[in-house]
C-alpha cells in the first residue's frame, strides 16, 4: 500500500497509465482526476508551459482529498526558426479544434523554405506538483532535434511524424513508443521528478 496519492490532471487513462510506468518504484499510487469526480474544465491562457501546468494543477488541488498531491502537465513544441512558436499553442496552432494532421500542414508550410540546418526545434514538457501542504514545484523536460521537410511514419501523435531527435536520422513517428519513451520530453520531466519523490 502506498503512504501518498498522486493524482494526474488528467481524465485520460493512457496518460495515466503512462505517468505510472514512468514513475513506477515511487511510494505513491498514481490516480487520475476521476477520484476527484474529473478533472474540472479550466482556461489555458497561460503565456507559458510552467503556467498552463499550474493552472491544471491548482484547479485539480482546489477539489482533491486532503493529504493528495497532485501533478499536471503542460507540454509542447518549440521551432527556433519561428521564434518559438507553437510553444503553448501546439495542440491548437491551426485552430481551436485543429487536428493533428492540420497542425502538422500548417507547420511545414511556415518552414516551407527554410533550409534543414535552420530547422532545429525541441519538445518541452513541465510538470506542476503540489504537496500535501500545498508547496508548488516544476520539473522540466526537453528533447532537442529538428524538423523533417515532410511527415515520416504512423506512430505516435501530434508532431512525431516530423521531429527527428538529436543522434537519429528517422522522426519519432518512424522510430516508435520504444524509443520516444527513453527520448521524450516528458520521460525526461519525470525522471527529474522521480528522483525527487523518490527521496520521500
Amino acid at each position: 500500500m502506498s503512504d501518498y496519492k498522486l493524482i494526474i490532471a488528467t481524465g485520460n487513462a493512457h496518460k495515466v497509465e503512462e505517468f505510472e510506468q514512468l514513475l513506477s518504484g515511487i511510494n505513491f499510487e498514481v490516480c487520475s482526476a476521476k477520484i476527484c469526480g474529473g478533472m474540472p474544465e479550466v482556461d489555458e491562457n497561460g503565456d507559458s508551459f510552467v503556467a498552463n501546468a499550474q493552472i491544471k494543477a491548482e484547479a485539480l488541488r482546489a477539489i482533491a482529498p486532503e493529504g493528495a498531491w497532485v501533478m499536471a502537465d503542460d507540454s509542447g513544441l518549440e521551432v527556433d526558426a519561428l521564434d518559438g512558436a507553437p510553444g503553448v499553442y501546439s495542440a491548437r496552432y491551426a485552430g481551436a479544434d485543429a487536428t493533428d494532421q492540420a497542425n502538422v500542414v500548417k507547420l511545414l508550410e511556415a518552414l516551407r523554405d527554410v533550409p534543414q540546418e535552420q530547422r532545429t526545434a525541441r519538445f518541452r514538457c513541465v510538470l506542476c506538483v503540489i504537496d500535501e501542504f500545498g508547496l508548488i514545484s516544476h520539473y522540466d523536460g526537453s528533447c532537442e532535434g529538428t524538423i523533417a521537410k515532410r511527415s515520416k511514419g504512423d506512430s505516435g501523435f501530434g508532431y512525431d511524424p516530423i521531429f527527428i531527435p538529436v543522434g537519429h536520422n528517422q522522426t519519432f513517428g518512424q522510430l516508435g513508443d520504444s524509443v520516444k519513451a527513453q527520448l521524450s520530453h516528458r520521460a525526461k520531466a519525470a525522471q527529474w521528478l522521480k528522483a525527487t519523490l523518490a527521496e520521500l
